[in-house]
């Protein structure tokens, strides 16, 4: 799925970073590193992670390629961040198109958090073996947080993000942003409060205001997610299978991915349905070549 993925979004004058999992078979990390030796602008993370479930060190990993990225000698304009199961809905062009309309600005979920959510923040995490989940995850303890530092106000979204290079650069040197991410260690899944807390930040390039409506996942165009207890009431139920409440997608669903109008969509699995994954390649493969002629 990762080289597909690659070849489905390549272009040689993109930069793309690729980070695997320290965890990962030898099998695995042997052909990535492989895959990354074939072209220049493909590259392993200088950093890399064990990453657990719900994590600080799943944001890191993140964080790891963009610090790389911003020292590379490619002037990359946007970030898109996506993970092993992710596929394209659009084009290279057509992304282009997208990122040329933003037009400085970034896109990813920024809403308000439920009280349910906040509990993610409001109490210290501590990584656990959970015995019925097979992994470690962050657990909550009775013991209660600090507010956030800086006067940040909490924002929840998503792991996925769009973001400009501007607000990228800003962030890197931003001692706001060291001391959110530290504040942010021991908290549940920080990867989807962290950006969508920083973008509300007065004065970091492309904010979006804080008295702006909650940025849900159905309007920002990062990433399409079916979540099963949603199925039936804002979209169509899912045609493949289920794994922890998200759609591994079917190729009934092939047209509604396509005609829905987000950038990519998660999740797409060979073993569950490999007919929707071709058909998707075929699809980007025609786009690509009715543009070059």
């Amino acid at each position: 799925m990762v080289e597909r993925i690659l070849h489905a979004i390549y272009a040689p004058h993109n930069i793309y970073c690729i980070h695997y999992d320290q965890k990962s078979s030898p099998v695995f990390i042997k052909a990535i590193k492989n895959l990354a030796q074939c072209t220049p602008n493909v590259f392993i993370a200088s950093k890399l992670e064990s990453v657990e479930y719900a994590h600080i060190s799943r944001l890191n990993a993140d964080l790891n390629c963009i610090s790389d990225l911003l020292r590379s000698q490619v002037k990359w304009k946007y970030v898109i961040n996506l993970c092993g199961q992710d596929f394209p809905l659009k084009s290279n062009y057509e992304l282009v198109m997208e990122l040329k309309r933003l037009n400085g600005s970034n896109m990813l979920e920024s809403s308000r958090p439920s009280e349910l959510k906040k509990q993610r923040f409001s109490f210290k995490h501590e990584l656990k073996n959970v015995p019925y989940e097979y992994r470690h995850i962050p657990v909550k303890t009775t013991v209660a947080k600090d507010v956030p530092p800086h006067g940040i106000e909490m924002f929840i979204g998503s792991a996925y993000f769009v973001l400009s290079r501007d607000f990228v650069n800003y962030m890197s040197s931003s001692q706001v942003m060291k001391d959110f991410l530290a504040w942010s260690a021991d908290t549940y899944s920080p990867d989807e409060h962290f950006w969508a807390t920083l973008v509300r930040v007065p004065g970091v390039p492309g904010h979006i205001p804080r008295t702006e409506p909650d940025i849900t996942d159905l309007k920002s165009k990062t990433r399409l997610v079916k979540w099963n207890y949603l199925e039936g009431n804002l979209y169509p139920p899912c045609t493949g299978t289920h794994m922890r409440s998200v759609c591994i997608y079917g190729a009934a669903e092939l047209r509604w991915l396509l005609n829905y109008g987000h950038w990519f969509a998660n999740k797409f699995d060979p073993k569950v349905d490999p007919i929707l994954i071709k058909c998707l390649e075929e699809k980007l493969m025609d786009k690509r070549q009715y543009v070059q002629t």
